[in-house]
């Protein structure tokens, strides 16, 4: 692949290099030759071992769990790239760290997503391809473009091909996501219903009702991610009280954390979908998570980048 700026060189840090080599693999090219350490007081070191002058690079880093290592990660990674000249440097972040701190919910809060969009345009990024952003305003926090892919369309495949049958409701497990679960519906072709909730504090929440009909159906409820899988597991509970046949779930972002696996396996869940927008790992593999690759619909986007054309219809 070549154009006006040069070469394309896709480069990875630490956080997700199995999803950086498919997505390479996906465009023909071979990973960047990058290393990537840690020094024995905890600085992380960066040796870029190939010339990038003139070229478009694309650095593909999850700041995900160790958020902060890995988000240190991609901006000595970019201010490397633009020390060496390279003609554009793309930040590829499947998933952006912090998103959840997107507003001032009370007095003194910090607004962090939009400290972390500085940092990645200080440190040198031409542009950002991410994943679900929990907010969609976060594309505002930045002064550079960003393309902002979903997940639904790999996770609506998934229950199309297995194909359910006729009796599906898709469930949002709050207000605020209701227009994703609409979204998945129509990719269905199915009825939506809502959980209302409230969440007397951070990662705790009580279900308080179900609206719409879940009687007799299978429900699919959706989210952007799962990270200690209460709310999850409370909605699945409180579906199969008001007489849901079976209950999946899915997220492009399985997050994970603490005992929310163990939550899962305990669960009346059939099955939840992620992506591997972060890498799940051995431990927390069980046989009721299934993880879809992103490589192909992150490297069409690329290409697309690369190439000058539209991304737009990839938002679909």
């Amino acid at each position: 692949m070549a154009r006006y700026g040069g070469t394309i060189k896709i480069f990875t840090g630490n956080s997700n290099p199995v999803l950086a080599k498919e997505i390479a693999e996906n465009l023909g090219i071979t990973l960047g030759n990058a290393e990537v350490s840690t020094f024995s007081d905890g600085e992380i070191s960066v040796k870029i071992g190939e010339s990038v002058r003139g070229t478009n690079v694309f650095v593909v880093q999850s700041t995900c769990a160790p958020v902060n290592n890995n988000l240190m990660e991609l901006l000595i990674m970019m201010d490397a790239f633009k020390r060496a000249s390279a003609y554009e440097i793309t930040a590829v972040i499947p998933y952006y760290g912090y998103a959840r701190q997107d507003r001032k919910a009370k007095a003194r809060d910090p607004i962090t997503a939009k400290l972390v969009a500085d940092l990645i345009t200080v440190a040198g990024a031409d542009r950002v391809l991410t994943m679900d952003l929990h907010a969609a305003q976060i594309q505002g926090y930045f002064n550079i473009p960003v393309d902002h892919l979903l997940g639904g369309s790999i996770l609506a495949k998934y229950f199309i091909d297995k194909e359910l049958g006729d009796d599906i409701v898709v469930v949002s497990p709050d207000h605020g996501s209701v227009v994703r679960a609409r979204y998945f519906a129509e990719k269905l072709n199915a009825s939506i219903a809502i959980i209302d909730k409230r969440r007397p504090k951070a990662n705790v929440a009580e279900i308080m009702n179900i609206i719409g009909d879940v009687k007799g159906k299978k429900a699919i409820l959706v989210d952007d991610l799962i990270d200690t899988a209460g709310t999850l597991v409370q909605g699945a509970e409180a579906l199969i009280e008001k007489g849901a046949k079976e209950v999946y779930a899915c997220a492009t972002h399985g997050v994970l954390s603490d005992h929310a696996v163990d939550k899962i396996a305990n669960s009346p869940i059939k099955e939840l979908i992620i992506t591997d927008t972060i890498p799940l790992p051995e431990s927390k593999k069980i046989s009721n998570i299934k993880v879809k690759s992103t490589a192909p619909l992150l490297a069409e986007a690329i290409k697309r980048i690369y190439e000058g054309m539209s991304v737009s219809k990839l938002f679909i």
